[in-house]
């Protein structure tokens, strides 16, 4: 009988989960063996370097669902989860070990799985074999490491978050920049349609002005020529081209009564 079995389906389905990703990273070494091209090979080790990054998540979440039902399992159990923990853990270090020796072979920079951002400390500590620890020691580290990359994790979603406002912010500042402008174009319009009526004002204006001064011209120079023609009346009254101005004729001659004479 497997004793999986005796487990809730939540932990047989990591187990599952687990198994297939062991095996997946067995075949990916296989055929990283036999890869020739540089280049190819680090793609494919990238590819493995990222299912055991999945393959460590599971294993975490396998622990959790141990101390979360711990209870409901006697102890020949509970033993049999926490040994089967342990040997993913030796595997999953297994694997990160082979990684390394890939990466050494390829000359990339040297970043291991599980370390968090900062460790200067030399590559042989950033993995450390099961066969040197005891199986307490084998967990603490694992949890560790877990621990870690969680942290580290949780600084990217909040490196992600900042980004994410500072664009909305961003968004919100141009928007108010586009509304003021906006403004300022309708302002500019309506400044040009007023310039445009005092400009129609101010012709209409010089019209006005220009016939007034027409009109002006006009009569200054009828009220010259009466002036001429009273001047040239008083000086020459008997002057018949020059036809009387009406309150300006000579005075009329005496007139003899017949019984005068």
């Amino acid at each position: 009988m497997d004793p999986m079995s005796m487990v809730s389906g939540t932990l047989a389905e990591l187990d599952g989960q687990i198994t297939d990703m062991f095996r997946a990273l067995a075949n990916g070494f296989q055929k990283l063996e036999k890869i020739k091209d540089a280049s190819r090979q680090s793609r494919q080790l990238e590819e493995l370097t990222g299912k055991m990054r999945d393959c460590k998540r599971l294993i975490k979440e396998f622990d959790q669902g141990i101390k979360e039902e711990e209870g409901s399992y006697d102890f020949q159990t509970n033993k049999m989860l926490s040994e089967k923990k342990q040997s993913m853990i030796k595997e999953l270090n297994s694997y990160v070990a082979l990684r390394k020796k890939y990466s050494s072979s390829l000359e990339n920079k040297r970043i291991d799985l599980f370390d968090g951002p900062g460790s200067e400390g030399p590559p042989e500590d950033n993995v450390i074999l099961a066969s040197s620890l005891t199986n307490q020691q084998l967990i603490d580290k694992g949890n560790q490491m877990m621990d870690e990359t969680d942290q580290a994790i949780e600084r990217s979603k909040q490196v992600v978050e900042q980004t994410i406002n500072v664009g909305a912010e961003t968004a919100a500042a141009l928007k108010a920049q586009t509304e003021q402008m906006s403004r300022i174009v309708n302002e500019l319009d309506s400044i040009h349609f007023s310039i445009k009526k005092a400009s129609q004002l101010v012709k209409e204006i010089g019209r006005q002005v220009a016939t007034d001064r027409c009109i002006m011209a006009m009569l200054f120079i009828i009220v010259c020529g009466v002036i001429a023609i009273i001047v040239v009346k008083i000086v020459n009254p008997n002057n018949k081209e020059i036809r009387d101005i009406p309150g300006l004729a000579p005075p009329v001659m005496s007139r003899k009564l017949l019984w005068d004479n």
